[in-house]
């Protein structure tokens, strides 16, 4: 009953994020030439910013620019890998996007003048902007590892951003493996997109590798000591797959100094790896055109204003999602979910002449460990002084000895949110 009871809590709380969402919107928009809206990036972050502007004004001019036809969600992804989810159930096209009004640009946002307020495309056309979103996701550092590059993960994956090629490269090689192989899995430190991402990734590859290659092992070598839901993980893995996954932590030797794909071996500070198929997750930062537009800082990443999300190296630009950095707001779909949404709030009321409401966002992150089986953190966060920060004692994780029901229930939570939240915004 206790868990019931927080279960409601946590509807209640979202209900609560919704209708502080919707009261952001002023009642009356002043009369202006449709403002122009440019964004960039098609993901959870900048979709739903531009289904929730065209949800508050029809007058306004959006334009939503991608350089794919088809979005590939990360989220669930991991599913592909363990053979319980087919690719096509991440894809998502923009049809119902643009018929809502929303005009689409398939092409690549190639340079931006913050100046002029125009964004470069890679047909050649520019679109001028009163407001410009950017919510290009993440850029892999493939320079960090030392024989890592953009060539090398045609060999050892990383699977860790949108291009498909990836997932399905890297499932191909974990079927085609031998039955006695090892899978080394490089995770990175952070920040980075989706924490607990590596560790499902993990349990997804043991769950296919224990139906059919029971041989089979899995390391995870890690730049961390320690990780998001970390008890949770290693008590599910002992019970659902002993032995089948060992976990290096920084300080036990798992960071990696080098690859080398042609040898299939992977050097730590202290050991020599060999491996079957190696997922090479390496370090990340703000999307390319963020650091074009010129709202990249020393740490990679993109500082915000918590109300508006308005760079604060930039006038006129709102950065949203992974690229962001909003206090301790974790890098995940739901958040840029609800990012794009405020930020979305913010443009309407500084067109209409009036001051952006600060909001409280809630996180919820979901990890499944087996089909049927799936962990969750969940927080709350506030702005205090431009920067989300925390609620105290706001963070939670699953129960630690939570009984099987709930973890069935806490899958089907999972699900449940990935189905609605790609229907609001692509369906």
């Amino acid at each position: 009953m206790a868990r019931q009871r927080a279960t409601r809590r946590q509807i209640l709380r979202g209900a609560a994020s919704a209708a502080a969402v919707a009261g952001l919107w002023p009642r009356a928009l002043r009369a202006q030439a449709e403002p122009r809206v440019v964004i960039v990036g098609g993901g959870f972050a900048g979709a739903a910013c531009a289904r929730a502007l065209r949800a508050a004004d029809a007058k306004l001019s959006i334009t939503l620019v991608e350089a794919r036809p088809t979005y590939t969600a990360p989220p669930m992804s991991n599913g592909v890998l363990g053979g319980v989810r087919e690719l096509s159930q991440q894809q998502f096209g923009y049809d119902k996007i643009a018929a809502a009004g929303i005009k689409v640009a398939i092409a690549t946002a190639t340079a931006i003048d913050a100046q002029a307020r125009s964004v470069t495309l890679s047909t050649g056309d520019k679109l001028s902007y009163d407001r410009l979103v950017l919510a290009p996701g993440i850029e892999l550092k493939f320079d960090v590892i030392s024989g890592y590059s953009e060539a090398a993960a045609a060999q050892a994956p990383h699977a860790w951003t949108t291009d498909p090629t990836q997932f399905e490269l890297l499932r191909q090689q974990i079927v085609a493996m031998a039955d006695d192989g090892v899978v080394a899995i490089v995770a990175p430190a952070n920040p980075s997109r989706c924490p607990p991402g590596p560790y499902e990734r993990a349990s997804m590859i043991a769950h296919y590798l224990k139906a059919n290659k029971p041989k089979a092992r899995i390391v995870i070598l890690d730049a961390k000591d320690t990780f998001t839901m970390q008890q949770l993980f290693l008590d599910a893995w002992q019970k659902l797959y002993p032995d089948m996954i060992a976990w290096k932590s920084l300080s036990n030797g798992g960071n990696v100094a080098s690859i080398d794909v042609a040898k299939k071996s992977i050097e730590t500070d202290f050991d020599t790896y060999e491996y079957a198929v190696a997922n090479v997750i390496p370090p990340q930062k703000a999307g390319k055109i963020a650091g074009l537009a010129g709202v990249v800082d020393r740490t990679g990443w993109c500082p915000v204003d918590a109300v508006t999300f308005e760079s604060q190296m930039q006038k006129n630009i709102h950065v949203v999602g992974d690229s962001a950095f909003a206090g301790s707001m974790p890098k995940s779909a739901f958040s840029g979910l609800i990012e794009g949404r405020l930020c979305a709030a913010a443009i309407v009321r500084l067109f209409a002449g009036a001051a952006p409401d600060a909001a409280p966002m809630a996180s919820n992150c979901y990890s499944i460990v087996t089909p049927g089986y799936a962990i969750s953190i969940t927080g709350e966060f506030h702005p205090v002084n431009g920067e989300y920060t925390e609620v105290d004692n706001s963070i939670h994780s699953s129960p630690l000895d939570a009984p099987p029901t709930l973890r069935a229930e806490e899958a089907k939570n999972a699900d449940a949110w990935f189905r609605t939240a790609t229907s609001e915004i692509f369906g």
